[in-house]
C-alpha cells in the first residue's frame, strides 16, 4: 500500500523518524484498526459487551472505547440505530480521554463534525452542563446534528459559524474548548485515499496557516483558567508543534499541561535551535524519557500503538487574563403560549411515565412551531446559526403534538408508557427501520409507541385499531 504514498511525503517522514522510518513505513501493510464508543448514557461498557453480537477487545486509552474485528459490521447493526455506541477511530478517543470533561462543564467543540470528539465529552459529561457543538459547513453540521440526536444527548447546542464569529458573541465563556484543526491528514492515509491523492507541500502550508489563525480564535473562546486542547490526524511539524510554538510565542502566560504517558504515546518532536530540559523531550527514534507524563504535547504513531496517528497539546489559559461578559447568557426566556403549553403536557400524561414527564417549563422554548428543551444553564442564541437548542421536543401542529426522534431516543426504554420491544434478530425490527409498517400488538394501546430493541428506543410508531403506522425519519431509514 505504501507505493500509493505521495514521494514527496515519504521523502519527509524519513527525514523526521530516522531509524524508526522502516517499522512507519511497514505499518501501511496492516489494515487500518476500527473503534467503537460505548454510549454510556444508554448502556455501560461492561453490560454492552454482554450483549454485543460481535467480538470487541478494549482500547487502552479510552475506558469506554473498543476494537472490533474488520468483519464486523456495527453500523448495519439496530444498536447502532439506537446510539448504543459511536464508530470512531481509536487513536480520536485519546483527545477527550486528556481533556477530560466533568458534569457541569461548559465545552465547546470548535469542529465538531461530525461528532466523534463532541459525543464523547458529552457522555462524559452525563448531560450535565452545556455542550456546543460548531460546524462551519452546513451539510457536515446537520451530520453531527443527527448523530447528537442518535445518541440521546440532551444538553447540546448545535451551531454553524466560523470561529471568529463565535469569539465575536461569546468570548471567554467555556471551561473546555477541543479544537480539531483541519490538517493535511497524514495519519489517515491508511484508511483514506482521497487524503492520499490531495496532500501537497503546498496544502502543509495552507493547512498550518488556517490553524494558527483558528487557535488565536479558539484562545479568545477559553474562559481565564480554562483548557484547551488542539488536535490534529497529521504527522508533520509545520501543522503541529511549530503551530503550537508559535501560539506560545505570542501568548507567554498560557501554559502547557501535563498529560499522563501511555504504552506506545511519544512526546513531542525537538525543533531546531530550541534549549531547555522541557524541550528536549525525546523523538521516537530516542526513546521515552523516565517521568510519568509528557509537557503538554503527544504523538500517537501508527507503528508504535493500535490505531492512527494523532498529534495533541493541551493547554490552559492563564486566571489574570480578563474577558468581557456582557450581552451573553439569555436570561429573557419567551413565554410559552397556553395552549401549545396544555398540548405538550396532554402528549406527556398519555405517552410519558411520571418519573420521566418532569421537564422545567422556565427552559421550554418555541422556536417557531418547533419546541424545545433548553440546556441549563443557556447561551443567547441571537444572531446564531442554530441547527439543535437543546433537546427538540416535537412539533405544535393543528391542535397536537408530535414528539421528536430525538424524543424517542432521549429517555430510557422504561420511561414510555406504550412501548414495543423485539429482539435484535427479529424482522419486525429491520422492517421499522426500512419504515414499513407493524403488526398492532394486544399488549400496546393506540397512540404513540416507543419501537425497542432488546429495551432500548429506536423511533416512534403510531398505533391504529389494526397496525402501527411507522414515523422512523425517511433520512434515516435502511434501505
Amino acid at each position: 500500500m505504501h507505493e500509493s504514498l505521495p514521494p514527496r511525503f515519504l521523502e519527509r517522514m524519513k527525514v523526521l523518524l530516522g531509524n524508526e522510518y522502516e517499522d512507519f513505513l511497514n505499518s501501511y501493510k496492516e489494515p487500518p484498526l476500527r473503534g467503537l464508543r460505548v454510549n454510556s448514557l444508554k448502556i455501560e461498557p461492561k453490560e454492552f459487551q454482554r450483549i454485543c453480537p460481535f467480538s470487541l477487545s478494549p482500547i487502552p486509552w479510552a475506558p469506554e472505547g473498543f476494537y472490533y474485528t474488520g468483519e464486523a459490521r456495527p453500523g448495519k447493526h439496530p444498536y447502532h440505530a439506537a446510539g448504543l455506541y459511536y464508530l470512531q477511530e481509536p487513536s480520536a478517543m485519546a483527545v477527550v480521554s486528556i481533556l477530560d470533561p466533568k458534569p457541569g462543564d461548559w465545552i465547546l467543540d470548535l469542529s465538531a463534525a461530525p461528532g466523534g470528539k463532541a459525543t464523547q465529552a458529552a457522555v462524559r459529561m452525563k448531560n450535565e452542563g452545556l455542550l456546543v457543538a460548531n460546524e462551519i459547513h452546513p451539510v457536515r453540521a446537520k451530520a453531527l446534528s443527527e448523530n447528537i440526536e442518535r445518541l440521546g444527548i440532551t444538553n447540546a447546542m448545535v451551531v454553524n459559524h466560523s470561529p471568529r464569529e463565535l469569539r465575536e458573541k461569546w468570548p471567554g465563556r467555556f471551561d473546555k474548548v477541543i479544537l480539531d484543526a483541519p490538517c493535511s491528514g497524514e495519519g489517515m492515509f491508511r484508511k483514506e485515499e482521497e487524503s492520499r491523492k490531495e496532500w501537497s507541500d503546498e496544502r502543509v502550508k495552507i493547512c498550518a496557516l488556517r490553524q494558527e489563525e483558528i487557535l488565536a480564535e479558539a484562545a479568545l473562546l477559553v474562559k481565564p483558567g480554562g483548557k484547551l486542547i488542539y488536535s490534529t490526524c497529521t504527522f508533520n511539524l509545520e501543522e503541529n508543534e511549530r503551530v503550537i510554538d508559535r501560539f506560545l510565542s505570542h501568548h507567554p502566560s498560557w501554559e502547557l499541561l501535563p498529560i499522563p504517558r501511555m504504552d506506545g504515546f511519544r512526546p513531542r518532536f525537538p525543533l531546531q535551535g530550541e534549549q531547555g530540559a522541557e524541550k528536549r523531550e525525546s523523538s521516537p527514534s530516542h526513546g521515552v524519557e523516565k517521568s510519568h507524563a509528557f509537557h503538554g504535547i503527544t504523538r500517537l504513531w501508527p507503528h508504535l500503538l493500535p490505531g492512527e496517528g494523532h498529534f495533541i497539546a493541551f493547554l490552559q489559559k492563564p486566571m489574570e487574563e480578563e474577558v468581557s461578559f456582557s450581552n451573553m447568557e439569555n436570561r429573557r426566556r419567551g413565554r410559552l403560549p397556553n395552549e401549545a403549553l396544555l398540548l405538550f403536557r396532554q402528549f406527556l400524561h398519555e405517552s410519558i411515565e411520571p418519573t420521566w414527564s418532569h421537564f422545567p417549563e422556565d427552559r421550554l422554548f418555541l422556536f417557531g412551531e418547533h419546541l424545545y428543551l433548553l440546556p441549563t444553564p443557556a447561551l443567547s442564541l441571537k444572531g446564531v446559526r442554530t441547527l439543535r437548542a437543546g433537546l427538540h421536543l416535537g412539533e405544535l401542529r393543528k391542535n397536537r403534538f408530535v414528539p421528536s426522534h430525538a424524543l424517542s431516543l432521549a429517555l430510557p426504554g422504561d420511561a414510555y408508557k406504550n412501548r414495543l420491544s423485539y429482539p435484535a434478530s427479529r424482522e419486525e425490527i429491520f422492517r421499522y427501520l426500512r419504515g414499513e409498517t407493524l403488526p398492532f400488538e394486544q399488549e400496546i394501546k393506540e397512540g404513540w409507541v416507543s419501537i425497542q430493541v432488546d429495551g432500548f428506543p429506536l423511533g416512534w410508531g403510531k398505533g391504529t385499531s389494526h397496525l402501527i403506522k411507522n414515523h422512523y425519519p425517511k433520512g434515516l431509514r435502511w434501505f
